[in-house]
């Protein structure tokens, strides 16, 4: 089961367009990705000043924030409860147009030293919109925030060749999440979370227990141990998410995966415009990938009185 899922997990890399040294893990969904992802987050911001998180908990440590647009998927408000870090440091610095405020990012960013996360969306649940990607890695960097991609759909932009210019600079972010039950196809329950940096991440999930044997305790010296699931993931006992994913991946290949996305996104295109069409229909939003918002509008009631006497 190891192998398949660094096989998979390699592959799904690659067709995301993500680092090829980033550590991944396979999860129930987008949510529990979303916990790993910020749980990885966590551990780095606080241990670059000092604090131990996983020893020390988070009693009198740094308030870590994390930054959205306002917009963001009720997942990422879920992930930081858990992760204790309080829904008082989610702050929304704004929408402009439907994506991320950068002069509100700025300004938030520069008002305070405090660890900061910046939460940004590929494919927004209601408008399919994409963020900025590039510009929020530049003043992140420049602030030395997190950047995490919440790409639940629109991650898989990257796989077509006509889309993927959807997700410029997103590669640059530290770390990433997607559902690989949307458009690859597999059965529901599969998430899968990417990140940046595999000290953090590891350090944030790691676990043991004498009655297990760890890859690495098994390990011949000067031989790289064998990648042990437990280590990249909330889940202790769970089903073997790789196979489907590598099954899928292999029967379709990389055209086929491309091939899914962007007859998707025409069809999706197609429907809102023929929606579009019809008397009292409003296009809110058109898709930008397979995500469109139309209103349907109340036709104007006449009503009839009943005669009276």
């Amino acid at each position: 089961m190891a192998v398949v899922e660094e096989v998979a997990g390699a592959w799904l890399k690659d067709l995301l367009r993500l680092p090829a040294d980033a550590s991944f893990g396979f999860t129930t969904g987008a949510q529990s990705a979303h916990v790993t992802a910020l749980a990885a987050a966590r551990h780095h911001l606080l241990a670059e000043r000092g604090w131990d998180v996983e020893r020390r908990g988070l009693a009198g440590a740094p308030a870590v924030r994390v930054l959205t647009s306002g917009l963001q998927h009720a997942t990422v408000d879920r992930a930081v409860r858990l992760l204790g870090l309080g829904t008082d440091n989610l702050r929304s610095v704004g929408a402009a147009a439907g994506r991320i405020d950068l002069a509100g990012l700025e300004r938030e960013l520069t008002a305070s030293d405090a660890p900061a996360v910046v939460s940004v969306q590929a494919g927004e649940i209601n408008t399919g919109l994409f963020d900025p990607f590039a510009e929020v890695c530049d003043l992140a960097a420049a602030h030395g925030a997190w950047v995490h991609v919440d790409g639940a759909i629109g991650l898989w932009a990257a796989a077509s060749a006509r889309h993927r210019h959807l997700l410029a600079g997103a590669e640059r972010a530290d770390s990433w999440t997607t559902d690989a039950h949307k458009w690859l196809n597999v059965p529901y329950d599969s998430g899968f979370v990417v990140v940046r940096r595999p000290d953090a991440h590891r350090a944030a999930l790691s676990t043991r227990a004498s009655y297990l044997v760890h890859a690495d305790d098994a390990a011949e010296p000067g031989v790289e141990p064998a990648r042990d699931q437990l280590d990249w993931n909330p889940e202790w006992s769970r089903r073997a998410r790789a196979v489907p994913v590598y099954a899928a991946v292999r029967s379709l290949g990389r055209a086929g995966i491309a091939s899914i996305v962007d007859r998707c996104v025409e069809h999706a295109q197609r429907l809102v415009d023929g929606l579009g069409g019809l008397p009292g229909v409003e296009v809110l939003a058109r898709p930008v990938v397979n995500q469109g918002l139309v209103r349907f509008r109340s036709p104007t009631a006449t009503t009839t009185r009943a005669p009276t006497g």
